[in-house]
């Protein structure tokens, strides 16, 4: 059986202390447990991600028949993550929320993946997703903001985005109130990473 092809972006500056990282990695765990292969591409963002600037935009502007060998090579690391998410089944996103949003390293990567013509287009009917085909499941951690509030601009912005994109199945796995009932959280994370991964599991079966 093909396995499931999953990327896995985190963007917690925790290091081994991110609950996005923990609850993430078992979550790939939990569907392997499921007798699930599992083919995983990592992405750690808090490495560093270079952020647009003009050259790029001038670059991403440009016919792709027409650009330089320069202009190439500034869209080179753009490109190299899109074509991560194409070979993906399912993108695990964590999303450790910072002052109600996503971190810096986060929103550069959908700076660097949305560009019109190649992940998204404006058709006669609006815009339209080109990222078609594939699951996501956000892991949403914070210390004390509500997933799916008001004042969650980090999960609802994100499942915006991916739906502009073209990636409408998202899954939001909440691990919120971290600061102030850590194991509340961890409990409820936890039982919805079991519950989708059964999902998975039970996805991929009748597929095959």
């Amino acid at each position: 059986m093909k396995p499931l092809n999953i990327l896995q972006i985190h963007a917690s500056i925790q290091g081994e202390r991110s609950a996005t990282r923990r609850l993430s990695d078992a979550l790939l765990a939990a569907v392997e447990a499921e007798g699930v292969a599992v083919a995983a591409n990592r992405r750690d963002l808090s490495e560093g991600v270079p952020l647009i600037d003009a050259e790029w935009a001038a670059a991403n502007g440009t016919p792709p028949e027409q650009r330089s060998a320069r202009q190439n090579a500034v869209l080179a690391f753009s490109e190299s993550l899109i074509e991560e998410i194409e070979a993906a089944d399912i993108l695990v996103i964590g999303v450790p929320v910072y002052n109600f949003g996503i971190p810096a390293a986060l929103k550069a990567w959908i700076d660097l993946i949305a560009r019109a013509r190649r992940t998204f287009r404006y058709a006669e009917n609006g815009p339209e997703g080109l990222l078609k085909g594939k699951r996501a499941i956000l892991v949403a951690a914070s210390g004390g903001t509500q997933i799916g509030s008001p004042a969650d601009f980090a999960a609802s912005y994100l499942k915006f985005v991916l739906g502009f994109l073209g990636i409408t199945d998202v899954t939001i796995i909440d691990a919120a109130g971290q600061a102030t009932d850590a194991a509340g959280a961890e409990a409820r994370a936890r039982k919805a990473i079991a519950d989708t991964a059964k999902t998975l599991a039970a996805d991929v079966a009748e597929a095959a």
